[in-house]
């Protein structure tokens, strides 16, 4: 056997990494057996200790030297994790571990046996069913953590030691009960897994510990739910973890992602090495495995950190925790997700890959990067410019995704059908509630889905029905099923969906209470303090339908009505003796009481007893009060009183009300098995929601920037028919940069045809870069099915957007920033073909300039013979006087003109070769010094000795001056919440009045004025609806439905917001609002005082009547501006 000492023990592995947000796993089952120290079943180890001379502590220590095997490598992992400690109260905690238990215990210290039956032994035996996770244990009103575990919650959670840093006890520290949820944040968000161990509550045996069970866990992603079905509230549930793998085949990189809480997993391969890193970058996961086969690298060594392919892939690693496997990497992956997580060997994991062919290739990192789909400091980022500024969370993690990964032509031609279709609808819309998917299936799954989730579920399912059941929305759902089904794996019909979600719906309405009851109201006694009654049964009541439990209802009924006679008997009588009397300060106190801590009503007093009995009112109950007693049978105070009577209906109280939430957890636990049968059709329905909400508010932030819908051309054809239509480019019109708003103010607009590579020449700020970026972003989003910054636009279906802008070095990588570049041109071109998009800003930038000038023109000649579209843009000059062997390129420049002795750039695209630079101009704006400048000016002279003024050469050799001007630049409703007849009344009777209003008076001025008549179309829309993207922009004016039934009117150009705004008031959150559109704010100002003025003439209640008084306010554009609405 092998003696092995544990300080001097390290992982023979170099490419093995540790840090402070390390995640903790096992070792694979290939690792035991690939070492030459696992030859032996057990392992005997040293440690360091105190020294002690006595035999009991020599025979201990030869004892616990002997480690199972299995034990070793996770008592090691947890000494690394203690190495990398730094704070003192932690590091003091240290000191005191040993490292032969997976705990870390001492039984030499105080607190410290592992004797069997003690607390501690319980502990390591839930310890080593999950190794590597932090456990917390419920001991009473905290959760508490030994050895390890404690050192851990120091560092980490900001907790201190119990009992302070005493050196003679174990390390233990712990938070209450009441603190967990951010205890578990806190481990979590460092990487770290932890399991929970509850008690089984109720009452136990005298000197008999508690029995105690794993409750569940807390994984980054995965958050702890236990007991949420109790809670009256929603849980924050963060973006679903997975476990990666990656692997090297002769396709290509391939990387496994596996969601245990979802219980799917997909597959990429064929990947580049710039998609993985994109891939990996832009996916937060739990754990990542490598596969061996990415050491051997394209030149066949092992080598992984050799120039050339690889390098990427490990500069992205080098920094984070990952483990080797060998072996299969599907098998294995799946293995480690069920070790981790502890699940059974039967568990399943469901495949949502969706087929990757005729899909354009994922991003590559420096193009995600360079046009801010992923958020790069100095780059606008592409989320806050395709979405409004309130459109977070899911949505835009979606549309996030889909730019990062482009879909096929069919998926995006469908999105840009849906977003059509949402451009023009004039109904009003759902509030697009948003489900986490692994959220929804966590839930019903662990069976704790509360009253609260179930709402929102039926509100998913409610707006389903409310796009199937209109007739402007219904297309849209309909053409909503392919995107859903490649964003979830799921192949769902349309009309499978609208049944399920119907009967689904349905049965939630059958079971869960809404709003509508009213007899969910908790028991009420004048006597009785009403804060009692509504802290006892507001953990049940108002959960599931009163007719399911009327028996448990009325039996709490009976029960409250018993305590409240007896406290009415008992304690008032008392209560009006002591009002009664007018004693001085220092007479009789005394009133009944609510005892929160313990949980029942009793008589608060002092000094009430008589002096003399003279069997005066009140005295006989006096007589029958008592001490009141907590659950352990202790006094609680000399001033809390109870009597016999009021503890015998507290007793029944309580029991009757703990048979009810006992019945009602059931009932929606059982509600929760029942869903999860149809867990995806719920995945599905919440998926479409998602989708829904992101692309309505696209095309909504799309609208108010003036963009357009591009013409999509599948110019590859289809491998199935295998045809094309002969169409091979791509054409912009007026093409203007991505983060520029046309709603706000004019920029510069390019016409772009290009139907081949471009050489692209300008001055410094003459609009390269921002040109590449513009069209980058441009192909992307319409590629994607998204509008695009133009007036008009043909975009052919791209297999790949590649674009590389400037290049950093890498001193981690030891890679200067001209190797970068290199490796990033190298994977451009070995994945270009003849359907790519290619952007290369200011190639081969980086090296000396002769020898980059032929390194650019080869591979300028390289992506002609290529025949991809593209820009390369360059400083490099020399580059024309090469013979150049291209066919297909053509030259063009960014014009500049000569305005007062100065040549200026236009930010134009044109014909030609440019060869001013306006380095000296640029260098002088930015405030280089003056005489730097003129000495530059000198030598540059002195190289030169014929005119080099700035000029421009066609592609057919001959001069021309660019003079172009200088641009200015500036920058069936089936919702959930049900309208009583009264207001559906009300409303018809508000529209029929403001359209006969507003309709008579327009017709009498166009009449006046002899033009066309403008016709009112009033729209309603309801609680948990919002307008349609046609009313973004326009001016409207509406007419707010409070809940009093009282009016209110207003105008607006921003009818959403407004709306937003109103709702977002105390006891406005359920108002509906009636608007109609009008030509023009000066019309909508008249209208809206014309209401106000009118309405109540229809016996109407207002509440702005003093907004009439403005009866002339403003003017009308299309009408007579002499006329006045009186």
């Amino acid at each position: 056997m092998c003696l092995l000492t544990a300080s001097s023990v390290a992982i023979s592995d170099p490419w093995r990494r540790f840090s402070s947000h390390h995640i903790c796993f096992p070792l694979p089952r290939c690792y035991l057996s690939s070492s030459t120290l696992w030859q032996s079943k057990q392992v005997y180890c040293t440690k360091e200790r105190r020294n002690t001379s006595t035999k009991s502590a020599k025979k201990f220590r030869e004892l616990r030297d002997v480690i199972a095997e299995k034990d070793y490598p996770h008592i090691m992992w947890w000494k690394e994790k203690m190495q990398i400690c730094m704070k003192t109260s932690s590091l003091q905690l240290v000191k005191r571990l040993v490292y032969y238990n997976l705990l870390g215990l001492d039984e030499n210290l105080k607190n410290g046996s592992l004797k069997e039956g003690t607390l501690n032994c319980e502990i390591l035996k839930f310890k080593s069913r999950f190794p590597r996770e932090v456990l917390l244990c419920r001991v009473g009103d905290f959760y508490e953590a030994i050895g390890f575990d404690a050192c851990i919650l120091v560092e980490y959670a900001g907790l201190n030691p119990c009992g302070g840093l005493r050196s003679d006890s174990i390390p233990k520290a712990g938070c209450p009960v009441v603190n967990l949820r951010q205890t578990l944040d806190d481990l979590t968000r460092n990487g770290f897994s932890v399991c929970i161990v509850e008690e089984v509550q109720g009452p136990t045996q005298a000197r008999s510990r508690k029995s105690r069970f794993i409750s569940g866990h807390a994984h980054p992603g995965s958050p702890y739910v236990f007991g949420l079905i109790e809670d009256e509230r929603e849980l924050e549930f963060p973006e679903a973890m997975p476990v990666v793998g990656v692997s090297r085949s002769a396709k290509g990189y391939c990387m496994v992602s596996v969601l245990e809480t979802m219980k799917t997993f997909s597959l990429d391969d064929g990947l580049t090495e710039e998609a993985l890193v994109t891939k990996l970058r832009t996916c937060h996961y739990h754990h990542l495995f490598l596969h061996k086969s990415l050491k051997n690298n394209s030149s066949g060594t092992s080598s992984w950190r050799e120039f050339g392919e690889g390098g990427l892939l490990w500069a992205e690693c080098n920094g984070r925790h990952f483990e080797w496997l060998e072996g299969d990497m599907f098998d294995e992956i799946l293995f480690r997700v069920k070790e981790l997580y502890g699940l059974d060997d039967k568990v399943t994991f469901r495949n949502v890959t969706v087929a990757s062919e005729n899909r354009p290739h994922p991003l590559h990192l420096g193009t995600a990067s360079q046009i801010g789909a992923i958020q790069t400091e100095g780059i606008p980022f592409l989320l806050k410019i395709l979405l409004p500024s309130n459109c977070t969370g899911l949505p835009a993690m979606y549309v996030r995704d889909l730019l990062l990964n482009p879909p096929a032509y069919a998926i995006a031609s469908t999105i840009q059908d849906i977003c059509k279709l949402m451009s023009n609808v004039s109904c009003t819309i759902p509030e697009f509630t948003c489900f986490t998917p692994s959220k929804l299936v966590k839930l019903l799954e662990l069976r704790e889905t509360n009253h609260v989730e179930f709402c929102k579920i039926k509100s998913v399912l409610n707006e389903i029905l409310q796009l199937y059941g209109s007739s402007e929305l219904n297309e849209i759902l309909r053409l909503l099923i392919d995107p859903t089904w490649v964003a979830t794996g799921l192949k769902i019909d349309f009309d499978t969906l609208v049944k399920e979600c119907e009967r689904i719906s349905c049965r939630i309405g059958e079971i869960i209470s809404l709003d509508d009851e009213v007899n969910q109201k908790a028991s009420y006694n004048v006597n009785v303090p009403s804060e009692f009654f509504e802290e006892m049964e507001s953990s049940w009541k108002g959960r599931v339908k009163r007719i399911h439990l009327t028996e448990a209802y009325e039996e709490v009924d009976k029960a409250a009505e018993a305590l409240s006679l007896a406290v009415t008997e008992d304690f008032l009588p008392v209560v009006l003796r002591i009002r009664a009397t007018t004693a001085s300060f220092g007479g009789p106190r005394g009133e009944i009481s609510y005892a929160r801590e313990h949980k029942a009503v009793w008589f608060k007093g002092k000094r009430f007893a008589p002096a003399v009995w003279a069997g005066t009112p009140g005295e006989e109950e006096i007589k029958q009060l008592r001490p009141s007693m907590d659950s352990r049978g202790r006094k609680v105070g000399e001033e809390w009183f109870t009597t016999v009577k009021v503890e015998d209906a507290l007793t029944r109280y309580h029991e009757a009300g703990a048979n009810a939430k006992t019945l009602v957890l059931e009932l929606l636990r059982g509600l929760s098995a029942e869903l999860q049968a149809k867990v995806n059709v719920l995945v599905f329905a919440s998926m479409l929601l998602i989708i829904a909400k992101a692309l309505f508010a696209h095309v909504s932030e799309g609208r108010r920037r003036k963009w357009v819908f591009p013409t999509l051309i599948n110019s590859f054809g289809s491998q199935e028919t295998g045809q094309t239509n002969g169409y091979h480019g791509m054409q912009i019109t007026g093409l203007l940069p991505y983060w520029f708003d046309a709603a706000e103010g004019s920029g510069v607009r390019n016409t772009i045809d290009m139907k081949s590579m471009f050489l692209l020449t300008g001055p410094n700020g003459g609009g390269k870069s921002s040109l590449l970026r513009s069209i980058c972003a441009a192909a992307l989003f319409g590629i994607c099915g998204f509008m695009v910054p133009a007036e008009s636009a043909i975009i052919p279906q791209f297999d790949s957007i590649m674009l590389h802008m400037k290049s950093y070095d890498s001193p981690a990588d030891r890679k200067s920033s001209f190797q970068i570049e290199m490796s990033e041109l190298r994977s451009i071109i070995v994945g270009a073909t003849s359907r790519s998009l290619v952007l290369v800003d200011e190639i081969c930038r980086g090296t000396e300039t002769a020898k980059g000038t032929c390194i650019a023109a080869s591979i300028v000649e390289t992506l002609d013979s290529i025949g991809c579209l593209g820009i390369v843009s360059t400083h490099l000059h020399d580059i024309f006087k090469l013979p150049l062997t291209t066919r297909n390129t053509v030259f063009k420049a960014m014009g500049s003109e000569y305005v007062d002795g100065q040549t200026k750039p236009t930010w134009k695209l044109i014909d030609g070769i440019c060869r001013e630079s306006l380095a000296f101009e640029t260098a002088r704006n930015e405030g280089v010094p003056e005489e730097i400048i003129q000495r530059a000016e000198e030598l540059y002279i002195s190289m030169h000795t014929t005119n080099m003024n700035s000029h421009l050469i066609d592609s057919k050799g001959s001069h021309k001056i660019c003079n172009l001007p200088t641009p200015v630049q500036k920058p069936s409703n089936l919702s959930s919440i049900e309208s009583t007849d009264q207001t559906n009344k009300l409303l018809k009777e508000v529209e029929s009045a403001v359209s006969m209003i507003c309709q008579r008076r327009l017709i009498e001025l166009c009449k006046m004025r002899m033009t066309s008549e403008v016709l009112i179309r009033c729209v309603v829309i309801a609680p948990r609806q919002q307008p349609p993207p046609s009313a973004i922009g326009a001016s409207s004016v509406y007419v707010i439905l409070r809940p009093d039934n009282r009016l209110y009117v207003g105008e607006t150009d921003d009818l959403e917001g407004r709306i937003r705004a109103h709702r977002s008031k105390q006891g406005m959150e359920n108002s509906s609002f009636l608007y109609f559109l009008v030509p023009g704010k000066s019309v909508a100002c008249q209208l809206e005082t014309l209401l106000i003025n009118q309405l109540p003439k229809h016996r109407f209640q207002l509440v702005n009547i003093a907004d009439g008084k403005h009866r002339n306010f403003g003017t009308c554009d299309i009408l007579n501006r002499n006329c006045k609405l009186t």
